[in-house]
């Protein structure tokens, strides 16, 4: 899962820095254990040029942090300013390792320190970092914007669907579903509440659903009028959550907007990466799959392709027990976010003829829905691992069989 920091062996100081908004904790400990430096500094590159500054004069420097990113930014790039070996210490490993070390109590002097032992005594621990360019941090960060702008939008529409249930369950069904598509925002927003639908009348509602839904737009306003038959009553409040429901459709509007000014940026941006064509020519790979492969991979080696699936936690782990417990189940470790952008990616190639008989071949043999879409996403990385290796694009079995 990522390589193991260059040059350790001729490491003289070991630096731990546990990361913090305002300050950082930083504990330097020397190749026998003996500390040189245990304060707690200012997150200001002038300290931390200090520190390290001073810290150079002893020999080798390697800086570690159990963040490198975000609230770790600056004292990476300070690190990697100022010439000095910088490694990760996963949280994982760091909660591990930290099992080991006496009393329960958790602060930042104590997390430094566990750190800097880890760096001194267990580099198998460490994990290498490289000083990402401007243009995979800039993915990164709309990537990140975009994965915000996702959850508010979700969030949007179950309030949506929820106000809807709560006042006329029958139009909630025929409207609910239909969210995704901007004409039925649209409709809503325009007329948020049964009355105001009613009062429109279908072919008002007809009308305005074909500007943006042409196929669906007469049909759909059909489906509205007998839902809205269903109802007489008038549910209490169902003034005052109309008011909300215009409101939430402007948001839900907005949002999207947003989101696809979002996604032509990272286009943008990703038309320059020399893995852009590589990667979008494999089925299920689009710009948001793209984007986050590129985040996610930049800056790391990886030995084989089971070496990333692992990284990705798509390799199986064997469990073993004597006799009593057997079998290989899958992992709940590796980089989540890569494998939930490759679990999403197997599930959008379906489409592709290939990967549709591997995934009914993997049902065929009692596999469950997400088993075969983890086993595809699996045999995707050794596809995937290939194409980022040689700089090739997609080739179909099914093509080169013909």
């Amino acid at each position: 899962m990522g390589e193991a920091v260059v040059g350790y062996d001729s490491v003289d100081v070991f630096v731990g820095v546990d990361v913090g908004k305002g300050e950082h904790h930083a504990v330097a400990l020397d190749k026998a254990g003996q500390r040189l430096f245990d304060k707690a500094l200012p997150n200001d590159e002038k300290k931390l040029r200090e520190l390290i500054g001073g810290l150079k004069r002893h020999g080798t420097v390697l800086f570690v942090v159990d963040q490198p990113k975000t609230i770790g930014a600056l004292p990476v790039a300070v690190a990697y300013d100022e010439g000095v070996l910088v490694g990760y210490l996963p949280g994982l490993s760091m909660r591990r390792i930290a099992d080991l070390h006496a009393g329960e109590a958790k602060t930042d002097a104590r997390d430094a320190v566990i750190i800097a032992e880890a760096a001194r005594s267990m580099p198998h621990a460490l994990r290498s970092l490289s000083l990402v360019d401007e243009q995979v941090s800039e993915l990164s960060a709309l990537c990140g914007f975009d994965d915000d702008l996702a959850t508010q939008i979700t969030a949007a529409s179950n309030r949506i669907r929820g106000f809807l249930t709560q006042i006329h369950p029958a139009l909630e069904r025929v409207l609910g579903p239909q969210l995704g598509h901007p004409a039925v925002v649209d409709l809503l927003q325009r007329y948020p509440s049964p009355a105001a639908l009613h009062a429109a009348g279908e072919t008002r509602i007809a009308s305005r659903l074909v500007k943006l839904a042409p196929r669906l737009g007469r049909r759909l306003a059909t489906e509205i009028m007998a839902a809205l038959a269903e109802q007489t009553v008038v549910v209490p409040g169902t003034s005052a959550a109309a008011t909300v429901l215009a409101k939430l459709c402007e948001q839900l509007i907005t949002l999207r907007r947003q989101r696809d000014e979002v996604a032509l940026e990272v286009e943008r941006l990703l038309e320059a990466h020399p893995l852009y064509q590589v990667l979008t020519s494999m089925p299920g790979v689009g710009v948001r799959t793209c984007a986050r492969l590129i985040t996610e991979l930049s800056g790391k080696d990886f030995a084989s392709a089971a070496h990333l699936a692992a990284y990705a936690g798509l390799a199986p782990v064997t469990r073993r027990s004597g006799s009593s417990i057997r079998g290989e189940h899958s992992s709940h470790r590796g980089n989540k976010m890569l494998k939930r952008t490759l679990y999403l990616s197997a599930f959008a190639a379906l489409n592709d003829a290939h990967s549709r008989a591997y995934y009914d071949r993997k049902r065929a043999q009692g596999k469950r829905h997400n088993q075969a879409l983890i086993a595809l996403a699996r045999r995707r990385c050794d596809v995937l691992y290939a194409m980022m290796r040689d700089g090739t694009l997609y080739q179909s079995p099914l093509e080169n069989a013909a």
